[in-house]
């Protein structure tokens, strides 16, 4: 049975889904992890949900059978089923690995307390962080396992001494393709402009799009 480590990592390797108009709806790759992926012309549901009631809501949802996985409706329809709360669509870029060093100096850091790195573990396993620069670099094991990497730079240092934008973010994106031994996927709100660019100027690529339904209590990220 297809799995949705197996859909990425053919995605990973530039094979996608077949654009027949359809929906995929696979089990959830672990309690954590549930929500709905669109890639062009196909989306994959993953859910522990009943299968015929994913596909009869969407027969229901009153929009182009194309867009309705990704519906308002049919997604609110799927938070109410599981119980379950969402922040955003992202968009979902992949990256294969570089050789090299990092092209600025990292600090690890472990401090539990930072925000950016307290907001990973929550929703990732092994997850580990930098600081350079103003910036705050994460990877760590998100949907299906995959390697997820974010990024936050604080303003004020994003900018040189002149008031231009020094690339922060772009060298941190890459930083993270040459600590990474494997494809990197990143999720990034489409609104936020400057981030998609940083990541297509470091190679990233877009492959899809993906909301990720969120469990309402705290437990531990990997159940």
């Amino acid at each position: 049975m297809e799995t949705l480590r197996d859909v990425l990592d053919a995605a990973a390797a530039g094979t996608f889904p077949v654009a027949d108009g359809g929906t995929t709806v696979l089990p959830q790759p672990s309690p954590r992890d549930a929500g709905v992926m669109a890639f062009t012309g196909h989306a994959v549901v993953f859910t522990d949900e009943d299968p015929a009631w994913v596909r009869e809501t969407l027969r229901g949802t009153d929009c182009d059978p194309l867009a309705a996985a990704m519906n308002p409706r049919f997604l609110t329809a799927l938070m109410d089923r599981t119980g379950r709360r969402a922040e955003t669509v992202d968009a979902v870029l992949v990256a294969g690995p570089l050789p090299g060093e990092p092209p600025l100096a990292l600090r690890e850091v472990t401090d539990p307390d930072h925000p950016r790195i307290a907001y990973a573990h929550a929703r990732r396993d092994e997850v580990r962080a930098w600081t350079a620069g103003g910036g705050v670099l994460t990877l760590g094991r998100g949907v299906a396992g995959r390697l997820e990497v974010s990024v936050e730079v604080d303003e004020d240092c994003a900018r040189g001494p002149a008031g231009r934008r020094r690339g922060l973010g772009r060298l941190l994106v890459t930083a993270a393709r040459q600590l990474a031994g494997e494809p990197l996927w990143a999720q990034v709100a489409p609104g936020n402009a400057r981030s998609m660019r940083a990541f297509q100027a470091a190679g990233y690529r877009p492959v899809g799009a993906e909301l990720l339904l969120q469990r309402k209590m705290p437990v531990c990220p990997s159940e």
